[in-house]
């Protein structure tokens, strides 16, 4: 239990709470002991198909013996497909299984399946339409499509857990509303779950040879050879060479754009899988680490095909249709099934706002992937996910004389996000650990105290000025990336400043490092704190490019409410009267002074009312998540075209004119 505890801090699960901007002590770990079912059978159960995301279809796999043989992926299940309506069998995939795994006193261990039992169907139809007819009411009672495991036990079927498929696209998840959530949307996990073993990362095949220029000659559709027939678990489409990885020791042998072949990938797989231009493997399911990365990464994958590393070898040339699971002998023309798509994200194309929708960043290795998106550059650039990966006190290089292995290792990750975006701006928020974080670094408890409320205690701007040696190290990254790097489109912000004298004193310290503001170097701070909503006009005319609004701390502070308190975090509310009165105040003396105004965070893309007041404000960007981008540019553009139409009927009360006719004398965005 105390490891299951522990857990809670490991360096991936810290990763993965400052990637999804999770506040370390509002997430909370319960160790639940329960009964085992040592199961015959078990598996588990999409209540919308995954693949095809189709909501009147429902998918189980299962297996003999315990679920971890399932949901690890290390052997192929049985696959059925459900009508959810009427919960008639429309599809069944029968796997063969030759292993079980199952529990002998303490241990679980693997077992032989007697042969007459290895290629039977491992649930009775009557079984397939009693968990089809559980899950359907599992999820009507939740409002949300459901990933669900189960069990049988002594013929009685069982449901272990269920939790929200998050992976879903938008215009199927706009069907329903998650039962006792007001945005009607389950937070989501991430991309790639912590335990995958991976951050999101695009794949390395932008150099793969192309189809033409594969040898052999192409083949029509209803001509094609079929080799292999899997699980279709990541749709797409790819010609080429074939690469057999059945050892670690192999990865290094992995080029761009070939086709990995393997019994089942592990996180260790994770390099050779970016560079692959499709993965075909002998084992695993919908829920195995194959699926799910192949997914996250883009690449057509074909999955539990069960002979894969057996049929094919190195240098083969096959065609891959993972849109059905299958593998065609050399080249087939399939394009009449891969015509590319012209629809953007979201199916549609993206509108044009006059305000900004800028995206928070924390991951270098997703830049690449993030910038492709429909955004105007970086308006939050996490600093915390880069010196964590460091794994070592800032101070501590320091004293030891490792100052500009800091620098470099800061600039390198900088440069990549900034490459990535540029010439778009990338605000990068310089670093605001608070000192129980840092003291999870090595040598942290030395030079770390303990504090009651880290929240409220020695952070941000009064951090750099009294550790300006520290803070300068930070500068020379800007620096070095700006100057020797020529990425010009890098800016600064300033976190948790309290006080006009602190912007003063830091400004004094970039200019001792050379860095001064200019037409393509901006000094922005974040608004976090009420003093500075009392002296932001003060703050504007010391001199400042731009503010972003800190909505989480700023409600917290101004409501004076512990949203990690249980008890009282349902008074939470960014939408506050208070709070929203303070943020009306920020925007509007920012307006008058010229100065950018910004607010990082969910509130715009969950809470549509907020955003029409920001827009009605004066707000000149936002800055989000990026699996939120689209909506929240939808739900701005819906906010500005609202905007106009109200300006344009007080204009015209006023001037006693149509509408129609104001609107030719108003100006366009």
């Amino acid at each position: 239990m105390k490891k299951c505890w522990a857990s809670l801090f490991t360096p991936r699960s810290i990763f993965y709470r400052v990637e999804q901007n999770f506040d370390h002590r509002k997430v909370k770990l319960a160790v639940v002991v329960q009964h085992m079912v040592q199961s015959e059978k078990a598996g588990v159960f999409f209540t919308v198909d995954p693949i095809s995301q189709d909501v009147n279809k429902m998918t189980i796999e299962g297996a003999y013996g315990l679920g971890e043989t399932v949901v690890s992926g290390s052997l192929t299940p049985d696959t059925y497909t459900i009508n959810k309506k009427s919960l008639d069998i429309v599809d069944k995939k029968i796997a063969k299984q030759d292993w079980m795994l199952t529990k002998v006193g303490e241990k679980n261990v693997k077992a032989s399946i007697k042969k007459d039992f290895q290629q039977m169907q491992k649930l009775s139809d009557a079984q397939i339409q009693e968990l089809a007819r559980i899950g359907r009411n599992i999820e009507k009672h939740y409002g949300w499509p459901q990933d669900i495991e189960w069990a049988v036990e002594g013929g009685k079927v069982y449901i272990v857990q269920s939790r929200p498929i998050t992976t879903l696209r938008k215009d199927v998840t706009s069907r329903y509303t998650l039962a006792g959530t007001p945005g009607g949307k389950p937070e989501r996990e991430g991309p790639i779950s912590e335990d995958m073993g991976v951050s999101l990362e695009p794949s390395e095949q932008e150099n793969a040879p192309s189809r033409e220029e594969m040898p052999g000659e192409m083949v029509s559709i209803s001509k094609a050879k079929t080799i292999l027939k899997g699980l279709p678990a990541s749709p797409g489409f790819s010609t080429n060479r074939v690469r057999v990885l059945l050892d670690l020791d192999d990865l290094s042998k992995m080029q761009s754009g070939e086709i990995l072949v393997t019994v089942m990938t592990t996180p260790d797989f994770v390099p050779a899988m970016r560079k692959a231009s499709a993965i075909i493997t002998d084992a695993g399911g919908l829920t195995s680490h194959a699926a799910i990365v192949s997914r996250e990464l883009g690449v057509p994958a074909v999955i539990g095909t069960g002979e894969a590393t057996r049929k094919l070898q190195d240098g083969m040339i096959v065609t891959v249709d993972a849109t059905k699971g299958i593998v065609y002998e050399g080249k087939v023309d399939i394009s009449e099934l891969a015509k590319p798509s012209t629809a953007v994200i979201g199916g549609e194309s993206s509108p044009i706002t006059a305000t900004r929708v800028y995206v928070n960043v924390a991951e270098p290795d997703v830049a690449e992937k993030v910038a492709k998106l429909p955004v105007d550059g970086v308006g939050l650039l996490r600093a915390e996910f880069m010196v964590a990966n460091m794994g070592v006190h800032p101070r501590k290089l320091y004293e030891e004389g490792r100052s500009q292995e800091f620098i470099d290792n800061l600039a390198e990750g900088l440069s990549r996000i900034a490459g990535a975006f540029y010439p778009r701006p990338v605000v990068y928020r310089a670093t605001d650990f608070k000192t129980n974080e840092y003291r999870n670094l090595e040598g942290g408890e030395k030079y770390e105290p303990e504090e009651e409320n880290p929240m409220i205690g020695y952070r941000g701007a009064m951090r750099y000025i009294r550790e300006p040696e520290l803070f300068e190290l930070e500068l020379k990254a800007i620096k070095k990336v700006r100057e020797d790097m020529g990425l010009k489109n890098l800016w600064l912000m300033i976190p948790f400043v309290r006080r006009t004298e602190q912007i003063i004193a830091i400004k004094r310290m970039m200019e001792s490092q050379g860095l001064h503001r200019t037409k393509d170097f901006k000094l922005w701070i974040m608004v976090e704190v009420p003093s500075s909503v009392f002296m932001i006009e003060e703050m504007c005319e010391e001199g400042i490019d731009g503010v972003s609004i800190g909505s989480n701390d700023l409600t917290q502070l101004i409501l004076g409410i512990d949203h990690d308190n249980a008890t009282i975090a349902g008074e939470f509310d960014e939408r506050s009267t208070a709070v929203m009165r303070a943020i009306q105040r920020v925007i509007k003396t920012c307006k008058a002074h010229g100065v950018t105004s910004s607010i990082c965070g969910q509130a715009p893309s969950v809470y549509p009312e907020l955003t029409e007041k920001l827009v009605e404000f004066g707000t000149t960007s936002v800055s989000v998540n990026p699996d939120v981008i689209e909506k929240t540019r939808r739900i701005i553009a819906g906010a500005e075209q609202k905007f106009l139409l109200d300006r344009t009927r007080k204009i015209a009360e006023k001037l006693g004119l149509d509408e129609g006719e104001v609107k030719h004398t108003l100006p366009s965005q």
